[in-house]
């Protein structure tokens, strides 16, 4: 695919990136959708992320919704004609005015703390797990990345947080200034998980829906091997020797048979029908 991109036209001025883009490659696979669950619960180990969830989303009925619409707009950003990708900004910054309130007792922060989805620190945090989760899940389960590719990728997602919104002062500029964010996030005392992530973790990790039951298993499973320890533990999820060599057997199976994956299925549909229109498929 990356060759057919490096000597496709360059007919794609009517797009917010490039086909050329590191961005347009990694984002297009389906597989990064392995690394949702590790992303939604990072997530919601910010305390102000977890109360809005709680407070405006409907887990119980829909424990992914919140994943499903994410990635709707992501997909319609990354890869749709820049009418319907500024449409799909407007609608994210739609929902972010009404999610708005405080935080209820038995969280990290104290009772009554104010939260706004419009927020660059939250909105920052939302980013990074998402970037963070892509990057990790495209050189696990598609192909490896090198340092460079790494790099090309942040710098495009870097556009994508100034699309959002987010302040440019508010973003690392780089990416070990980013991995370096990460990093204390993680391991500092804004992101804990309380009662709220614990309660919306379990409506994703065990959801309620028929469906979705028979992969939850192995969903588990994926989720806690790409989670940070430290949140795996907060989370109460099992690991083990075992689990362990589940994950990274299935990691090395999917990789393996990913090329014999029909692209209506390995890719998404967004960057599909943009690229059968720009005569890269």
């Amino acid at each position: 695919m990356s060759n057919q991109i490096g000597s496709a036209n360059r007919n794609h001025t009517g797009r917010l990136f490039s086909p050329h883009s590191k961005i347009w490659q990694i984002d297009r696979e389906m597989a990064l959708l392995l690394a949702g669950g590790r992303a939604l619960l990072l997530q919601l180990a910010h305390p102000k992320v977890a109360a809005g969830v709680a407070q405006y989303s409907r887990f119980q009925q829909n424990p992914l919704a919140r994943l499903q619409r994410t990635m709707s707009a992501m997909w319609s950003i990354g890869f749709d004609e820049s009418a319907k990708a500024h449409d799909a900004l407007k609608r994210v910054g739609n929902i972010h005015k009404q999610v708005h309130g405080s935080v209820h007792a038995g969280e990290a922060v104290p009772p009554g703390t104010p939260y706004d989805a419009r927020d660059p620190e939250l909105l920052m945090w939302v980013h990074a797990t998402l970037v963070d989760s892509a990057i990790i899940a495209y050189d696990l389960f598609v192909e490896p990345l090198s340092l460079q590719e790494k790099a090309r990728y942040y710098e495009d997602s870097k556009k994508l947080a100034e699309l959002f919104d987010i302040p440019n002062e508010v973003v690392p500029q780089s990416l070990a200034e980013f991995n370096a964010y990460f990093d204390q996030m993680i391991q500092g005392n804004t992101i804990a998980v309380g009662a709220a992530a614990r309660t919306l973790a379990h409506d994703i990790v065990y959801p309620r829906p028929w469906i979705l039951r028979p992969a939850a298993p192995l969903f588990r499973v994926v989720t806690a091997g790409l989670l940070p320890e430290r949140l795996r533990s907060a989370y109460g999820l099992k690991w083990n020797r075992p689990r362990e060599k589940v994950f990274w057997l299935f990691a090395r199976l999917f990789r393996l048979l990913l090329p014999l994956i029909p692209g209506p299925v390995r890719i998404v549909p967004n960057a599909r029908a943009a690229e059968k229109r720009l005569g890269l498929s």
